[in-house]
């Protein structure tokens, strides 16, 4: 559970929390798109139409089943991208130049980004405005944590100069071990305040849902893993209440987007607890 597993839940709560959410698919490896639901279709126009300039990305949108979450698929000719965008001018500013029209349509848009820091991934930092960083709460995931940050720096100083780190969250995580509490001790000591305090717990059900196509609010929302999600949504839209989610003439304090958090974060505890007493 890292990447692909927090974008589309992430996505899927900023959707149930009543915000308008795009989630783009930049990996070849269609991992995203299929854990919503989506079948492998080589007709379909994907983020791969985008780079190539073959298509607009309003054209490209799917929607799914949760009203206010919309997906830009991909497809396995991403793979391709790296090579027939070599020698094309601009070639890092192709997503960018691609989702520019839908920005003022959607509160959020999140981008799954591929394993590797090829063309792809450099499209994605490129076309962001902040990168939240899923890390599992063991030594190894520590060692590639000093290339990327290298690399969001060599981004700001050629391609990107306001990219931000918005975050770093705790995934896979199990409170109860010794390893666990350093890591976390570690990624505080080094990210201070950008270390999220919501954790993603190892969860079968989490784990689960996207074999069904669906995100876990979807597939289990009494989960825990559907819970800590929606509570890492609403701690990201509280982070961004001073960017103007906040409706007009609300109070900065509670925007009605982290009140629809709290009400589906309420909703999917009551449910646990009702759960657990039948």
């Amino acid at each position: 559970m890292g990447k692909t597993t927090t974008a589309i839940n992430l996505a899927a709560s900023f959707a149930a929390a009543e915000v308008n959410t795009l989630l783009v698919d930049c990996d070849p490896q269609s991992n995203a798109t299929s854990g919503l639901g989506f079948i492998k279709d080589p007709d379909r126009i994907s983020a791969y139409h985008l780079l190539m300039r073959a298509a607009s990305a309003e054209e490209a949108l799917l929607s799914t089943e949760l009203e206010q979450l919309w997906l830009i698929p991909s497809h396995k000719n991403l793979i391709g991208a790296n090579l027939e965008l070599v020698d094309a001018v601009g070639r890092e500013f192709r997503l960018r130049e691609a989702l520019a029209p839908l920005r003022d349509r959607f509160h959020f848009i999140v981008l799954d980004c591929p394993p590797a820091l090829d063309l792809l991934t450099l499209n994605a930092l490129v076309a962001a405005d902040a990168v939240l960083i899923p890390m599992q709460g063991e030594y190894f995931a520590l060692e590639g944590i000093s290339e990327l940050l290298d690399t969001i720096d060599r981004i700001r100083a050629e391609l990107n100069p306001t990219l931000a780190i918005e975050g770093v969250v705790l995934t896979m995580f199990d409170e109860r071990t010794n390893l666990a509490q350093q890591v976390r001790n570690e990624l505080k000591n080094f990210f201070g305040e950008k270390l999220c305090a919501t954790t993603v717990p190892r969860n079968i059900r989490l784990a689960e849902a996207p074999s069904h196509g669906k995100a876990a609010l979807v597939y289990d929302p009494r989960s825990k893993g559907a819970e800590s999600y929606i509570r890492l949504a609403k701690e990201m839209i509280e982070r961004q209440g001073a960017a103007g989610l906040q409706a007009p003439g609300q109070p900065a304090s509670e925007s009605k987007e982290e009140q629809r958090a709290e009400e589906v974060a309420a909703e999917a505890a009551d449910a646990r607890k009702m759960d657990k007493t039948a």
